[in-house]
């Protein structure tokens, strides 16, 4: 009689942890999938942007901006040597 009130006391001990961890586990579900939501949206959010900023950095964007506001850009270094050659290490920019 002991053995078999000691087998129905620990089933259930044994059931009752087992929905425990079922639950946790639909928890933790519920969390993973919410988590990898806001990841797609933050992902989404982000393609957008870096969409955004290559429209507006393409190089077509770029010169008919620059040619609206007549802005006058020199570069700010000289250009290197167009006609660099090899033996002549003064006008090669590579050169040391």
């Amino acid at each position: 009689m002991l053995k078999l009130l000691l087998t129905i006391f620990f089933s259930l001990v044994l059931a009752v942890v087992l929905l425990q961890l079922r639950q946790q586990r639909l928890e933790l579900n519920y969390q993973n999938n919410r988590l990898h939501a806001q990841i797609r949206q933050s992902q989404s959010k982000l393609w957008n942007q870096q969409l955004q900023i290559a429209i507006y950095t393409a190089p077509n964007a770029i010169s008919k901006t620059v040619g609206q506001q007549n802005l006058n850009m020199v570069p700010e270094s000289p250009l290197p040597a167009q006609n660099a050659h090899w033996i002549d290490p003064q006008h090669n920019p590579d050169a040391e």
